[in-house]
């Protein structure tokens, strides 16, 4: 959330930023002036009555020494307190409307993200990795799984319904060879520590990363609870700190997390209806920072770099994208997306997201660390990436590592997760 009393100072400034974003962003500050003038008016009628009641009183006290009756003055002074309560109570009342929307108010955009409306505005920065050339005409993930036997949508949807997977035998194997694998990596050689949040999490924790209230129609419930299913481990793991005050010598904290994803995917339908790419349950490695507000430029690189060594190490091709200002997820300041080759489906898919949401999320979340020159609290800066989607990955690795006879080649990497297994066949 952005802090309230820098948009009273910055409106303008602030609109401008988010008009960036779109003039939907924008003009989520459209009503927040008047509202400011309430406040401001019913702050200034309550100072105008206090100077008016401190010379009443002054008063009483001159005329009751001279024993004069002051009966009168004594009414005004008690109709003035009940005036006084009244305009303290509007300009709560503007405070909390002005809060409410900012909540609706996404984050404004770093100064070195490019500036664009759509996905096609967004700005390649590298590439790694060639794509194979085959010598055969190339099978998409749904295509092989299936063949091989270790994909399986028709006994999900009989299970679950749409956008569900079934994974059997090695299918199985290398979807946990691939959450060992990155968690190996991320704790043994980027400096994680793994953390097992739950993934039933509340209200409060879905606030602070910013997923309500605004995009509850994306989430799953549990009727009748505050319980509602992670969309991602960020929810659970930025939350652990929620309402705490850090010591500037635990920062940076750097915590990784496996755990399984839940997403409605509303206003999707028709959209990657085939495959694995859009589903409403899926597994993924997170990678979380709370770093120092001079430090998370950097740190947002490093953790993006982290993200990219998996896709390295597996031989994966890629590119990384700086996302413009009107592609941005709500809370992010700046986003990197990694994009796997799919030849396969002859195109780039997103496998990571790596995001600096700066103090947005820990203004709503509460976590805050105390500078070691200054007894005031101050907000950290939060950031968070997949490191990676296991199932982007598990398909990425069919796609690229196909053979023409169908079998896939296990990357050697792998091979120790997978009891030495070095294909898949039927």
């Amino acid at each position: 959330m952005l802090d309230l009393a820098f948009v009273r100072a910055n409106l303008a400034q602030v609109k401008e930023r988010l008009a960036l974003r779109s003039e939907v962003a924008a003009a989520a500050l459209d009503g927040f002036d008047a509202l400011d003038r309430e406040r401001r008016a019913a702050i200034a009628q309550s100072e105008a009555l206090q100077a008016e009641r401190n010379r009443a009183s002054a008063e009483v006290a001159a005329m009751r020494q001279k024993g004069e009756d002051a009966s009168e003055r004594m009414d005004r002074i008690r109709q003035m307190k009940g005036e006084m309560e009244r305009c303290a109570e509007q300009a709560s009342a503007a405070e909390q409307r002005m809060q409410a929307l900012l909540q609706q108010v996404p984050n404004l955009p770093a100064e070195d993200v490019p500036v664009g409306a759509t996905a096609d505005d967004n700005v390649e920065v590298r590439r790694s990795g060639a794509p194979r050339a085959f010598d055969f005409a190339p099978k998409p993930h749904w295509e092989l799984g299936e063949a091989l036997g270790i994909l399986d949508f028709e006994r999900a949807a009989k299970i679950s319904g749409a956008r569900f997977a079934v994974y059997w035998d090695l299918g199985a194997r290398l979807e946990r060879a691939l959450a060992n694998f990155m968690l190996d990596m991320h704790t043994g050689k980027h400096g994680y520590r793994e953390v097992l949040p739950p993934v039933l999490v509340n209200e409060a924790s879905l606030f602070g990363t910013g997923q309500l209230p605004k995009f509850a129609e994306d989430l799953f419930r549990c009727e009748g609870s505050d319980h509602w299913l992670i969309p991602t481990a960020e929810v659970p793991v930025t939350n652990l700190f929620r309402d705490e005050i850090l010591d500037q010598k635990q920062l940076p904290i750097s915590l990784t997390a496996y755990t399984p994803c839940f997403r409605a995917e509303a206003g999707s339908h028709g959209k990657d209806v085939r495959g694995l790419i859009r589903q409403h349950q899926f597994q993924k490695v997170e990678l979380v920072k709370f770093t120092l507000p001079e430090d998370s430029a950097a740190e947002h690189e490093a953790l993006t770099g982290h993200a990219e060594a998996i896709l390295q190490a597996l031989g994966l091709p890629y590119r990384v994208m700086a996302l413009c200002t009107g592609d941005m997820g709500f809370s992010a300041a700046k986003t990197y997306d990694l994009e796997v080759w799919l030849p396969g489906q002859n195109t780039f898919r997103e496998i990571s997201s790596c995001s600096n949401f700066e103090s947005f999320q820990a203004r709503r979340a509460n976590i805050r660390y105390r500078p070691a020159a200054s007894k005031k609290p101050e907000f950290v800066h939060t950031l968070n990436g997949s490191g990676l989607a296991i199932g982007r990955t598990w398909l990425a690795i069919l796609e690229n590592y196909q053979q023409a006879d169908g079998s896939i080649q296990i990357p050697e990497q792998l091979q120790p997760y997978m009891g030495g297994e070095t294909v898949i066949r039927r």
